[in-house]
């Protein structure tokens, strides 16, 4: 395994670990899916390079443009569940109330 193939599944590792072990807050989580969509970008441009291939790949950047919904989405969601719960703690998030 190179170096960048560690640096890339180390990443996503610590992103998925931080996900699954911190989710107080919502923006915690929110990082946690950035980080693991930044990986992904990041081996996803790196891969026609290490193939040592000339072709453009048009993967990576329509991941980065989903990942820039993703987090406009997600601010969104924060900022509108922190005016009505008045926290972004995710227990206080109930589905089942209105």
């Amino acid at each position: 395994m190179t170096p960048t193939h560690f640096s890339y599944y180390s990443a996503f590792i610590i992103s998925i670990t931080g996900l699954s072990l911190h989710r107080t807050h919502l923006i915690s989580t929110l990082l946690c899916l950035e980080g693991m969509m930044l990986s992904l970008f990041v081996a996803l441009s790196m891969w026609p390079i290490q193939l040592q291939t000339s072709s453009f790949m048009l993967m990576p950047m329509l991941m980065l443009s989903f990942s820039a919904c993703e987090a406009g989405m997600g601010l969104s969601l924060l900022v509108a569940s922190s005016r009505t719960h008045g926290s972004d703690r995710l227990q206080n998030l109930n589905l089942l109330q209105c």
